[in-house]
């Protein structure tokens, strides 16, 4: 048990960077995986409940194809496959630079956070994505 009158030892920097690391060896390996496992093929990944069962694309429809063609370096294949989950992949990378850049520093990792108008705004747009997508006028936008 610590003694909480005695200040906490700052953490080297092995163990600061060990989470933004951690978490970067584990986002390389599920790109190394589906990388490697077409999903275009059948029987590799599990099929869309919502697809399955309505006929309808969710949001997140095309994100394994999309990740997939980003993997294998072919940006156009990924956009037209799922260009949002595309944006979602460069945001990752983004936040996780500046998680690292912070860790490195240490300084507290606690970035930026999103207000509730940001996250509605996404929402909003994720909808919007994918009614367009549903609809016979956006059919450039089915995976």
């Amino acid at each position: 048990m610590s003694d909480p009158l005695v200040p906490a030892r700052p953490a080297g920097p092995l163990r600061r960077l060990a989470a933004p690391v951690g978490t970067l060896a584990a986002a390389v390996a599920a790109f190394a995986y589906v990388g490697a496992v077409d999903p275009n093929e059948p029987g590799h990944y599990p099929i869309c409940p919502l697809r399955h069962l309505t006929g309808l694309l969710c949001p997140a429809c095309g994100g394994l194809r999309s990740a997939h063609a980003l993997a294998r370096g072919d940006l156009a294949a990924a956009l037209g496959a799922n260009a949002p989950a595309v944006a979602g992949y460069a945001a990752f990378a983004l936040f996780w630079l500046g998680w690292l850049a912070r860790a490195a520093r240490g300084l507290p990792t606690a970035g930026p956070r999103p207000r509730p108008v940001h996250w509605w705004a996404l929402g909003g747009l994720l909808l919007a994505f994918t009614l367009v997508r549903n609809l016979p006028v956006g059919a450039v936008l089915r995976p």
